[in-house]
């Protein structure tokens, strides 16, 4: 199979097709190359997705007769977003702040999170964080110790598509690493590669509705936010520093990651609600009569158990834009399966070319950044801020999706670098950090990083406190 790239600099030409209207001079990039420790163009990719949201807000304040302004995004500040949650600073107990020490549990999990050897030469990564993913997968490996020496002897026992296949039947999570070439050949990647890296569908009638807008740009737009750790969470954190209302609904019982929420809830409020309670599920419905973004990340299939798939959304709420979050993406043969940023990277490709071209020994490496997670999480962003325009002018409801195995495939199609970023300098960094208060307490964190002068994005609340506020809009 010949790959194909297309060139770093056409990225953001590539999102202006999606949108119907090329992004001109007055959306930038700046920089190129690899800044992160990669050859993919990880810096640039995620740089051009941000400016390109940016520059669809700029354009609603400029309809408004607001200011006219270029915006623009630095490829190592777009970088440093990726590793926004290990940049975070708490008080240190003597007037000034530290970054925490790592969660030990996360450091375990990343040496254990990794493609392994199977019998048959190949590697298999299986996906171990979620306590009850962990129970799966576990037991798929014959309850083996939850260490690297037993999981990778575990898995050594395996032929790998067999491993991939019990693992996919125990409703685990988990991947064999393929090449880029294998990835695109199989009826999965064939069927990806057929769909835009973001794909709205109009879904309904409905006249059509202005963004809302007021003091900030998306002030009054009205935003469920029922999704968790990263690419979802990122999605609904890039309406709310342009001052969108984002309501985060969750549950008691939902395992998260405390550092992903405080990283990823910057801006928005966090109530609980239990779907499988008639009267918060009826609450929630409540709530989306009053909505104008609904967007969630669960198994494709679970939000048509409660009605709220993105039919029955447009129906309670004629001119509703829904976004659907996924790792394999909605159609193909692998949707229904779990994933994570991990089993993307692997499945797709993405982990043997870093493997090859980076670390060196030629076996599947993962991209030691969540690079997967957070460009699903801006360009699901991008694809509201294009249903919204589509329904300011068209009315309609709509429907946008996208997947981290498809983000994955755009970033490799974006090709490679010359040589590996060194990493974000932190003192380019320092500029743009802020400190925040509230019910967490003080507290230092990388902000926006979108240079919009007449209309500075930022978040208007500290990060949430999970369940910490009312199930109602402001």
């Amino acid at each position: 199979m010949q790959v194909q790239y297309i060139a770093g600099s056409d990225a953001l030409a590539a999102l202006g097709a999606l949108r119907g209207r090329p992004f001109g001079s007055d959306t930038r990039v700046i920089g190129s190359g690899a800044v992160a420790p990669t050859r993919f163009r990880v810096g640039e990719t995620v740089a051009a997705v941000q400016a390109a949201s940016a520059r669809i807000v700029a354009d609603i304040v400029a309809a408004r007769g607001g200011p006219v302004q270029e915006v623009s995004c630095r490829a190592d500040l777009a970088t440093a977003c990726l590793m926004a949650g290990a940049l975070t600073e708490l008080p240190d107990g003597k007037g000034g702040f530290r970054v925490p020490e790592k969660d030990p549990r996360m450091v375990r999990n990343r040496q254990i999170i990794r493609p392994w050897a199977t019998r048959d030469g190949r590697h298999v990564l299986p996906h171990l964080s979620l306590p009850h993913l962990q129970k799966r997968v576990l037991g798929v490996l014959g309850n083996c110790d939850f260490s690297p020496e037993g999981v990778g002897g575990a898995v050594a026992q395996w032929d790998a598509p067999a491993l991939e296949e019990a693992i996919a039947a125990a409703r685990g999570c988990g991947g064999m690493a393929r090449s880029r070439a294998e990835w695109r050949a199989h009826p999965h990647g064939q069927a990806l590669a057929a769909r835009p890296v973001i794909d709205i569908q109009r879904i309904g009638d409905a006249p059509p509705e202005p963004v809302p807008g007021g003091a900030r740009p998306l002030s009054g737009l009205r935003v469920l936010d029922l999704t968790r750790i990263l690419a979802g969470p990122v999605a609904a954190r890039t309406l709310a520093e342009h001052g969108a209302d984002v309501l985060m609904v969750g549950a008691p019982d939902l395992p998260q990651v405390e550092d992903f929420v405080r990283d990823t809830s910057q801006g928005k409020r966090s109530c609980f609600l239990d779907l499988k309670v008639p009267a918060d599920l009826e609450r929630l419905k409540e709530l989306v009569r009053g909505a104008d973004v609904f967007s969630q990340g669960y198994r494709p299939g679970v939000m048509e158990r409660f009605g709220l798939a993105p039919a029955d959304l447009a129906a309670i709420r004629p001119g509703i834009v829904t976004l659907s979050v996924s790792c394999y993406g909605h159609g193909g043969p692998l949707s229904d399966r779990a994933g994570w940023e991990q089993v993307a990277q692997t499945v797709t490709g993405m982990a043997s070319e870093h493997g090859a071209e980076f670390a060196g020994d030629g076996q599947p490496t993962l991209v030691p950044l969540p690079v997967c997670d957070y460009t699903t999480g801006y360009l699901g962003a991008l694809g509201l801020l294009m249903a919204l325009e589509r329904r300011a002018v068209e009315g309609g409801s709509w429907h946008v999706q996208v997947s981290l195995c498809r983000s994955s495939m755009f970033i490799q199609d974006l090709g490679f670098a010359d040589t590996p970023g060194a990493g974000v300098e932190l003192s380019e960094v320092a500029p743009f950090m802020i400190d925040t208060d509230g019910a967490r307490g003080p507290m230092r964190c990388l902000g926006p990083v979108v240079d919009m002068p007449a209309t500075p994005a930022a978040w208007d609340r500290q990060a949430a406190v999970l369940g910490n506020d009312r199930a109602e809009w402001l």
